[in-house]
């Protein structure tokens, strides 16, 4: 496949294939030289009789051989009557089938697109086209004149194509007036367009530099970015001197749209200590929502009776163990008050006081859920407890709004769970919106366990929720300090612990279960990594290449996850006659790859064996491809036991997985663990990686890379800050009591 660019041009003879969702087209063109081309591309809405001039490349198609890939579109209806005829016949305007464009082109001939768009009160002068008929078809052509609009828009300002059916779900007939009226609403993480493109595309149509509009998009983008650094407020200052920097403008200029924000309530201002904290108005209200329901759980009291010691040494007897001190605590809290904090590094018997809880809640008769933020952990939390465990959004019935964004449950206060009890697990990974979501759907007197590792990183979303609980010391909470026996044979575990108290990891290659390998080239790193995957380990510790899982601080550079997924590639999964493959940018997907998804995708249809079925792959999902179809249009991908099947361009929502950074395996468990770590960003060069890294190994963690590089990360405890106010709140809610 050539990636020239070159522009072609001709008429639409017929679409072979079109998604209603996100606009993927295949159709055939009639060039000017009258040779017919299959095109395909994002061109919603094509039909017959359309003109079309394309920008794009040449490819060569397995199955159906040379076609041209379109990445810029510009549209034109046709002029010719028997076009006019062919275009309207086609079905694409509803209403309007092969009879009724006979018969307006009858009557209105090469002017009746024009009748359509200007005159639509002369439909009704066609035989057989009644007032409510002749709306109907005036309402279809002028969804097909919107579209064409956006589409010119977007092509002209080199946008992706696919927003023209974002933009027609949110904003319907008048999409191209709303996008002309402020350009900047594309920066919505709905659309995902980058501040500065849209801040460019705007001021080229005429928008003044110190206009109103464009301050205050540049202040709402800079609150909305700062969320993906775990940020729920800004202090003012800082926001007015980072807008001011980000627009060349004075801080006088944007604390004047600031306000007007703040008056208008998209932004809300409050103080959280000392600080003048500027809030989304969503971010605002779940953080005082959180601190309100959870004052009122905590100050919940059940009466158990005075026979919670003789359950408890039942208890203790079915499961055939003596609980340490701390973990009888955990029971006898969770037996009388509404919440209790769970908190323990690895191998000091969480998982112990869990099936504890679980016996606990049983024999109390309280029904039950059991959650964690992710499917992995969901699958893991099942496996020790023997009990159904779901992900959070599963079990609240997550609902997406297509035309909003908005991400929503069918399960809240008007429609709560029918649950007594909850044990949350991995809740370092909760942010604050879904910790609203889930205390909404949960009744005052509902019990609620919340199990976490505090010391591993915080949620890759807004807040550090489980921190600001601990932290506030306003909830019961019980850490878990000692290491049993058993897990202090471990070096893994050994080891974790010595990296939180400062200390370096013992790095001798004689500790069982863990190893390091001392390679300070990047490219004697990767080659160690790849031998270790594709030989060593299966060899001779008995590990398959599907139970290892590589990670690695950072995505760029000769060494990280991009440079590793590479070689890892092209080493056990290497292409071979008859396995499919399909390239899409910089990757090619093959058949057996191990992929993750990158953003969240609530469209994504999936289905069990068991033939349930639902919806939603969400960003850190690991799967693996089953199937590309001959054509390459379609990739199946199986995603722990859900089976998915992706279209050409939603493979954009996918990396390869072989090897993945720290952050993304939060909350995820492997058997094996091969670390690679040298130098990188200083951001990444902190205690909580190197240990969030090891703490994911299960049985086997072998450490590759430069040894100066693991002392430097396990010596600096150096923490990002967060601005969350919801430790105060809960705080000041105790105080008052």
């Amino acid at each position: 496949m050539t990636q020239q660019q070159v522009t072609i041009d001709g008429t639409i003879l017929s679409t072979i294939f079109q998604n209603e969702e996100n606009g993927y087209t295949v159709l055939r063109l009639v060039t000017g030289d009258g040779e017919i081309v299959t095109v395909v591309g994002c061109i919603p809405c094509a039909a017959p009789g359309e003109d079309l001039i394309l920008t794009g490349s040449w490819m060569v198609h397995p199955q159906h051989g040379e076609q041209f890939k379109a990445e810029e579109v510009e549209r034109h209806l046709p002029t010719e009557e028997t076009e006019i005829l062919n275009y309207l016949a086609s079905g694409v305007i509803r209403g309007v089938g092969p009879a009724t464009a006979q018969r307006l082109v009858d009557r209105f001939g090469a002017d009746t697109l024009r009748v359509l768009e200007e005159e639509p009160d002369r439909l009704r002068d066609v035989k057989g086209i009644t007032a409510k008929k002749a709306q109907e078809i005036v309402t279809g052509f002028r969804y097909q004149t919107g579209m064409r609009r956006l589409l010119e828009f977007l092509a002209r300002y080199e946008l992706p194509l696919a927003l023209a059916m974002r933009l027609y779900r949110r904003y319907g007939m008048e999409s191209m007036e709303a996008l002309r009226e402020n350009p900047y609403l594309l920066v919505d993480d709905f659309y995902g367009v980058d501040f500065s493109v849209m801040d460019a595309i705007a001021l080229s149509m005429g928008f003044d530099g110190g206009s109103r509009r464009r301050t205050e998009a540049a202040v709402l983008f800079e609150l909305s970015h700062n969320t993906g650094n775990g940020h729920v407020f800004l202090p003012r200052e800082k926001l007015i001197a980072a807008t001011a920097q980000l627009l060349d403008l004075s801080p006088a200029d944007v604390e004047e749209a600031l306000d007007g924000l703040i008056a208008r309530k998209s932004v809300v201002q409050d103080q959280v200590g000392k600080v003048e904290a500027c809030y989304l108005w969503r971010l605002h209200e779940a953080e005082v929502y959180v601190a309100d329901k959870l004052t009122l759980m905590r100050s919940y009291r059940a009466d158990v009776g005075k026979n919670i010691g003789r359950l408890i040494d039942r208890i203790q007897a079915q499961q055939g163990i003596t609980y340490a001190p701390a973990q009888r605590r955990v029971v006898e809290l969770a037996a009388t008050e509404g919440m209790v904090l769970l908190t323990g590094g690895p191998g000091t018997g969480k998982t112990t006081c869990v099936r504890a809880l679980v016996a606990l809640f049983d024999s109390l008769g309280l029904d039950m859920a059991l959650l964690a933020p992710t499917g992995r952990a969901a699958q893991r939390l099942s496996e020790v407890t023997g009990r159904e465990a779901q992900t959070i959004h599963r079990c609240l019935g997550m609902v997406y709004n297509e035309q909003t964004g908005d991400l929503t449950f069918s399960k809240n206060e008007k429609e709560p769970l029918e649950v007594h009890a909850v044990i949350v697990d991995e809740m370092s990974m909760v942010d604050l919106p879904l910790m609203r979501s889930l205390l909404a759907a949960l009744r005052p007197d509902c019990r609620l366990v919340l199990v976490g590792d505090p010391d591993q990183l915080p949620s890759v979303g807004p807040g550090n929720v489980f921190g600001d609980l601990i932290r506030s010391e306003v909830i019961s909470e019980v850490p878990l300090t000692e290491i049993f026996r058993q897990a202090r044979q471990s070096a893994i575990v050994r080891n974790a612990h010595a990296i939180n108290l400062g200390q370096a990891p013992c790095l001798d290659n004689n500790q069982g279960d863990f190893f390091f390998l001392c390679r300070r080239d990047p490219q004697r790193l990767v080659d160690t990594v790849v031998g270790l995957c594709k030989t060593r380990l299966p060899d001779n510790m008995g590990m398959e290449p599907g139970q290892i899982q590589v990670l690695c601080p950072t995505r760029k550079g000769p060494w990280g996850t991009e440079a590793l997924n590479r070689a890892l590639q092209a080493a056990l999964n290497p292409p071979a006659p008859g396995k499919g493959e399909r390239t899409f940018g910089d990757l090619t997907f093959r058949v057996g790859d191990r992929v993750m998804q990158i953003r969240n995708d609530y469209d994504v249809l999936w289905e069990r064996e068991d033939g349930t079925a639902g919806s939603g792959i969400f960003n850190g999902d690991v799967g693996r491809i089953l199937e590309v179809d001959p054509s390459g249009e379609l990739v199946t991908i199986l995603f722990d036991d859900r089976k998915a099947v992706y279209t050409l361009e939603m493979l954009g929502e996918l990396d390869m997985a072989y090897a993945v950074t720290v952050h993304k395996a939060q909350g995820s468990e492997y058997r094996c663990v091969v670390l690679a770590v040298m130098r990188c960003a200083p951001s990444l060069m902190v205690r909580g990686v190197l240990y969030t890294a090891i703490t994911r190994a299960r049985e086997l963690l072998v450490a590759v890379g430069d040894d100066s590089a693991v002392r430097q990360m396990a010596a600096n405890d150096r923490q990002q800050r967060r601005y969350s106010g919801l430790r105060r709140r809960l705080k000041a809610a105790g105080e008052r009591e």
